[in-house]
């Protein structure tokens, strides 16, 4: 079942869903500053399944944070991005949608452009056939690094239904989504049950989405 190391560290088994061997997942408590007690969870097999997740440990309500990115300070403003965690930039267009094969993150505001900015490259050379959507990624790259140079003002906001991830700055506007706000958007989660060692996965989209 489970080997505690620490009150704060601790492992527990269950089996791959891919190979169906046995599977170690790996739970690491941590203290951020400014928001309190999270669990990192992690996990991979051999087979090549693997599986990261950050937890909030208070009970958190659904929750919208939007952080106006007006100068070199803002880039450097900490951001949790659990699994169901959904990060929009209004003015490219850009909506990062959590999917069953999702992975948390603790970053900053860059690394959050500079990981959107790496799926657009990818996105904009699969449209090298298509000269309207080729010119459209290149304009949203060059926003971002413009942004990530100080050069252009950005909206950075996440939404997670679960409350599991948020931007952590002075500047960062915070309020609590509807339910009806809520119910609209994907949780990504992926659910393990140690006691029947099975695993759920949500029926959500399992890729990250970023439409214009």
């Amino acid at each position: 079942m489970s080997e505690e190391t620490t009150c704060h560290s601790f492992v527990t088994r269950t089996s791959c869903p891919l190979c169906h061997e046995e599977l170690i997942i790996n739970w690491q408590g941590d203290d951020i500053p400014y928001f309190g007690e999270v669990m990192h969870i992690s996990s991979r097999c051999e087979c090549g399944f693997r599986f990261t997740d950050t937890l909030i440990l208070a009970q958190r309500d659904p929750v919208r944070y939007e952080l106006r990115l007006e100068c070199m300070e803002d880039l450097n403003s900490r951001v949790v991005r659990s699994t169901s965690g959904t990060i929009r930039i209004p003015e490219l267009g850009i909506d990062v949608e959590p999917g069953s094969i999702s992975e948390s993150y603790i970053t900053n505001v860059e690394g959050v452009l500079d990981r959107i900015l790496n799926v657009v490259m990818t996105a904009t050379s699969w449209s090298a056939e298509e000269p309207e959507k080729y010119s459209l990624g290149l304009d949203i790259q060059q926003a971002l690094r413009d942004a990530m140079d100080g050069k252009k003002e950005l909206t950075l906001i996440i939404e997670d239904p679960l409350g599991n991830s948020a931007i952590i700055s002075e500047k960062a506007k915070c309020r609590q989504l509807t339910p009806e706000e809520a119910e609209h958007l994907k949780t990504g989660m992926i659910v393990f049950d140690t006691s029947s060692s099975a695993m759920e996965v949500d029926a959500c989209d399992p890729d990250h989405s970023i439409t214009d």
